[in-house]
């Protein structure tokens, strides 16, 4: 019986965030605990207790999660077996020829192939690069590659044979074989059907490796889940999908949480009419940043994870080792912070679990941005003796005062993040100084301001909810799926027939599941993107929303696009490399906004002396962020408190409070 409850839970590094959301009574419940990396399901059950809900509550529970992305950064993998082409099994071990530390010598040039040498196996067949059969699949061959991977202890086996992606019919004659004597087998025209021979092999022998993690955790959740409760996992493209169709594509879990918290920030950018915005989510391991355009995330498909080939349609998000628990240290002279963390256990020393590693938090704590009467979601207790016990030794070291070395850490952190703000914007051509910055995680609206002020960026928005701003985007996610193909087609014997053929065939396919979950074809949506470069260029870019049924005016987009990311263009010959089809359901799961208060001037709670820029302390009027309503702007220095995040409102920066719980900041930055 319908119950009425959706629950979107993000699970992080740190902590797990929960929102539940009862549609018709409009009822919003948050909250955040420690995340479970030893029970996981448990994890799930104590963050439902925290709202007050049994899983027999809720309707539909969509969930992100980390396990897959640790399990490729960890490089903790199971062990794969790879069935390639004759001649081609050395792909992994020969990759590519650029050195991962380019003045390090002493430190190896890259890293050792996924798959060794005594676990890649060779079986003949021979396609040319437009699928045309040249050696036919020998059956001798398979039976002998598949024995020999059964006699290597292999538990998954990737197959990447060459140019499957124009031709499957080889890779899936073997991959039924294979099915039969393995339970996990990732075939590189599923994963990833697209030219380049060794990121696809290398995405395909990633996505062999994580498939028993990522098929034992969905068999848990399923084992776990009531009857009649709903069940979707937050993918890396930034919709939800069942956990059925991601159980032979786990990589499509490689940044479930990130994407979570970009499609909740690309929502608000749409709601509030901005073109360009930046989501900037701080948790307490990372930080990552995203580009908002015309209210849509960024999508690329080549990315990487772990120093690993990473080829999916993914959030375009740069992600950093810098979050409120990243540690800060000397190294060879030089103050560093991050990447390394101090996580759910022990924490920052300042939680008073154990930790005594000086951490960002605790520079924050230390500066005076966190209130330490305040008890963080209802059982962290701050300890403000703690947090100056881990920085004073690392302060004496650099002949410092514990507050000096705090703003040192804190200003260190937040160089480390203005890089990242620089790759997703600069380097793609686009100015940042235009956007605003939407800051959400446990720590980003403590460093927004400052960060957004050394970008000269001038308006930061701290949404409502930011600190379980992943999960609200879990609980209004739509059903997606996304997929590339390569093509290859010349702009001077365009094949109008061939590209719609393709652009058909991957509709289909991306648009089976959604009409098994129920949905007609008449409320489905999909977007497309050409991938685009010159004839004898090596990348491709990007064209969002392509005229493929007018090739002339499709060359003059990417003409144009070319010329904004480097400064020129010719009318040289051009080539479609591949398409990007992405086909959703849009689903009501929007989180109301909270009523408006009343337009009354808020009283600080108390005045606390902080530190900023300046040095010195200051005193600092704290706000519940709970009694600040629409009205009078509030100007720094100004610091707003909820249950799990503080707004750092530093001198010259003015906020404001709209009706829908969401805070303004003008920086006062000169653009």
């Amino acid at each position: 019986m319908p119950r009425g409850w959706q629950v979107g839970i993000d699970v992080g590094g740190t902590f797990t965030d929960v929102i539940a959301h009862h549609r018709a009574r409009g009822e919003v419940r948050a909250a955040k605990v420690p995340s479970r990396t030893d029970d996981r399901i448990a994890g799930l059950l104590s963050a439902l207790d925290a709202v007050d809900l049994a899983w027999p509550d809720v309707d539909d529970l969509i969930h992100g999660t980390t396990i897959v992305t640790n399990a490729i950064v960890q490089d903790d993998h199971a062990k794969v077996a790879l069935l390639a082409t004759r001649g081609f099994s050395d792909t992994l071990a020969i990759g590519r020829q650029n050195r991962r530390h380019l003045y390090r010598l002493d430190l190896p040039p890259k890293l050792a192939p996924q798959v060794p040498a005594a676990r890649r196996f060779e079986v003949t067949e021979r396609l040319d690069h437009d699928g045309r059969v040249m050696v036919a699949l020998d059956p001798a061959s398979v039976e002998d590659a598949i024995a020999r991977a059964e006699a290597s202890g292999a538990e998954a086996v990737a197959v990447s044979l060459l140019h499957a992606y124009a031709n499957p019919a080889h890779e899936e004659a073997l991959g039924a074989r294979l099915r039969e004597r393995f339970p996990f087998v990732a075939l590189s025209h599923r994963v990833n059907p697209e030219a380049r021979e060794y990121e696809r092999t290398a995405t395909t022998a990633l996505s062999a490796g994580v498939m028993p993690l990522a098929a034992a955790y969905m068999d848990d959740l399923e084992r776990a889940k009531p009857e009649g409760s709903g069940l979707h996992l937050f993918h890396s493209a930034g919709g939800m999908a069942s956990p059925e169709a991601l159980r032979d594509l786990p990589l499509g879990l490689a940044a479930s949480g990130p994407a979570a918290g970009v499609a909740a920030a690309g929502r608000m950018a749409r709601a509030l009419g901005l073109e360009r915005a930046i989501s900037f989510d701080m948790g307490g391991t990372t930080t990552d940043v995203c580009l908002i355009a015309g209210g849509e995330a960024q999508i690329a498909s080549d990315r990487s994870l772990g120093g690993r080939p990473l080829r999916q349609p993914m959030v375009a998000v740069e992600s950093i080792g810098a979050g409120g628990g990243s540690i800060a240290r000397l190294d060879h002279g030089s103050l560093a912070v991050g990447p390394e963390s101090a996580g759910a256990l022990p924490g920052p020393a300042c939680y008073g679990k154990g930790g005594d590693r000086p951490t960002v938090t605790d520079a924050n704590l230390l500066l005076g941005y966190m209130d330490t009467d305040r008890v963080l979601g209802g059982n962290v207790h701050l300890d403000p003796a703690a947090a100056r016990e881990a920085i004073a030794p690392l302060g004496a070291a650099m002949g410092m005062t514990p507050e000096a070395a705090a703003l040192g850490i804190v200003r260190v952190a937040n160089a480390a993040m203005l890089r990242a703000l620089r790759r997703v914007t600069v380097e793609r051509g686009v100015d940042g100084r235009a956007c605003t910055l939407l800051a959400f995680g446990g720590a980003g609206p403590m460093h927004a301001v400052a960060l957004a002020r050394a970008f000269s960026i001038g308006n930061v928005v701290v949404p409502a909810h930011s600190s379980m701003f992943s999960a609200l985007g879990c609980v209004g996610a739509e059903m997606s799926y996304a997929q590339q193909r390569t093509l290859r087609v010349a702009s001077d014997a365009w094949d109008g027939a061939r590209v719609d053929r393709a652009r058909r065939e991957l509709c289909a396919s991306l648009s089976a599941p959604l009409r098994a979950a129920g949905y007609g074809n008449g409320s489905l949506a999909v977007e497309e993107v050409a991938s685009i470069r010159y004839r004898g260029q090596s990348y491709a870019i990007e064209v969002p929303a392509p005229a493929f049924d007018d090739p002339a005016r499709l060359g003059r987009d990417f003409m144009e696009r070319h010329r904004t990311l480097y400064g020129f263009a010719t009318e040289e010959a051009w080539e479609l490399v591949s398409i990007r089809v992405r086909v959703s359901a849009p689903r009501n799961g929007e989180v109301r906004s909270p009523a408006a208060k009343a337009n009354e001037p808020p009283s600080p709670t108390r005045t606390l002396p902080a530190t900023f820029d300046t040095g010195a302390p200051v005193p600092t009027p704290r706000y519940d962020r709970a009694g600040l309503g629409p009205g009078s702007p509030l100007d720094g220095p100004v610091i707003v408190d909820d249950a799990w995040s503080t707004v750092v409102v530093p001198p010259g920066a003015t906020l404001t409070a709209d009706d829908a719980g969401h805070l303004h900041i003008a920086t006062g930055a000169a653009s």
